[in-house]
């Protein structure tokens, strides 16, 4: 007997690699791991998308929302998605036709689904009778209410402007010397062009030169580390936090090319910037809202700016502004960025907390933690409809601190079933992890 075979058409999900900033954010949100990476591009795996829509909205560039029709039996594979530079055209029905696809195929409803539906795990799924959690099912994907409105894709690929020209004003180290946590803090000065940025934004930069295929580089997102009105008040200029990578996260050596090129510019450069981009990681600005940041690293950057544009408005005495509390964590005290000048901030102004992970001598402390020790505080803020809560850094970070949200919460005889899902809806939890 002959097989069956499927001539029906599939509405497949890709991403566009011109306008994707490999922000990751795509990733980490989505429900069934259908979207993975390699060196230059994001794919979305047909066999697993089960059409949620999960990381439509999310996405800074729009690169997310784009569909091909295919043959349900031949869709595009990830070996071929990795090699795109830019989308495939859209097939015409000769073409459909030629690999074999019904003749009158629609994309119905019906069609519009995958092959193979990858469907969330449930407890019967797991013989421990625990359902696995998901915390990106807590992730918002909206901004605060209060939020600013935020101007994003003003330059890149599919804009008038492909980037905007800026030059390096300032370019500080700030972590003590040390071969594997070279971090700075790079200004840079957009002069008479427009480039309004918001608290939790980023933007994209263009490394000179061409990959190891003979292509031009595509951008690389970095995080907005000044406030709204600059690094400099008053002045068209930005902030960054970047790291020198020197190994990748299994710690085999790799030298960034983004990276390493923005560490060693000099005061005078001229660097190409696409964006900005963000929506939906931005802080509240009605009074007496709180603000938990909880980062690692570079993931400091947004904290950063929010923790500095309140400084600013408390510096008017006419903002009142509600507690802010900071949960950063890292290797050593030596490789936290920005160390000497959150120690100067006031006590009253800013609750810190510190984990170390490598402190020789002393044992392995992580932002979660720190959350589980100052429980009582932590919970207090998350039944209040004014705390917003925003975590940046490795994605390996992610779980562990949703979890412990979870425990600090139900620790406290709140509901989690109740708040976690809130959080979301109102644009109270944000995950930036990569």
């Amino acid at each position: 007997m002959d097989a069956v075979v499927d001539t029906s058409l599939l509405k497949q999900h890709v991403i566009d690699p011109e306008i994707c900033i490999r922000c990751n954010t795509c990733e980490s949100i989505c429900p069934v791991q259908a979207i993975t990476h390699d060196s230059r591009n994001y794919v979305v795996d047909a066999s697993k998308c089960n059409m949620c829509m999960d990381c439509i909205s999310p996405c800074p560039t729009g690169s997310i929302d784009n569909w091909r029709l295919m043959p349900k039996a031949q869709p595009y594979t990830l070996d071929e998605q990795f090699g795109w530079d830019e989308l495939p055209a859209e097939k015409t029905p000769e073409q459909l036709a030629e690999l074999g696809v019904a003749e009158g195929a629609t994309d119905s409803a019906e069609d519009l689904m995958p092959q193979a539906q990858v469907q969330p795990a449930t407890a019967a799924d797991d013989p421990t009778g625990e359902t696995p959690f998901n915390s990106s099912a807590y992730n918002a994907a909206h901004p605060p209410w209060s939020a600013a409105h935020a101007y994003a894709n003003l330059y890149g690929p599919k804009a008038a402007d492909k980037f905007v020209t800026a030059t390096v004003a300032g370019n500080v180290r700030v972590t003590e010397v040390g071969k594997e946590y070279d971090t700075h803090h790079i200004v840079l000065d957009f002069g008479a062009m427009p480039f309004p940025v918001l608290e939790g934004q980023s933007i994209g930069v263009i490394p000179p030169g061409v990959d190891e295929r003979g292509k031009p580089h595509h951008p690389r997102q970095y995080s907005i580390a000044s406030p709204r009105n600059g690094e400099r008040p008053g002045y068209n200029n930005i902030s960054l936090t970047i790291k020198r990578v020197l190994e990748d996260h299994d710690g085999k050596p790799v030298r960034g090319v983004a990276s390493n090129y923005m560490c060693d510019l000099k005061v005078g450069d001229k660097v190409q910037v696409t964006g900005p981009f963000g929506t939906s990681f931005l802080m509240p600005n009605h009074p007496r809202s709180h603000i938990i940041m909880i980062c690692t690293g570079t993931g400091s950057a947004p904290m950063r700016a929010m923790t500095e544009w309140r400084r600013r408005l408390r510096k008017t005495g006419k903002f009142e502004g509600g507690k802010l509390m900071l949960f950063f964590g890292a290797r050593t005290q030596e490789e936290l960025p920005y160390f000497g000048p959150l120690l100067g901030l006031p006590k009253d102004f800013i609750d810190i907390n510190f984990a170390f992970s490598r402190t020789p001598g002393q044992p392995k402390q992580y932002v979660q933690h720190l959350l589980r020790d100052r429980a009582a505080d932590v919970s207090r803020l998350l039944g209040d409809a004014n705390t917003f809560i925003y975590v940046c850094g490795l994605k390996s970070m992610e779980e562990g601190v949703v979890l412990a949200l979870r425990d600090v919460a139900q620790g406290a005889g709140l509901s989690w079933d109740e708040i976690g899902p809130r959080l979301k809806q109102e644009g109270r939890l944000h995950l930036e992890t990569y």
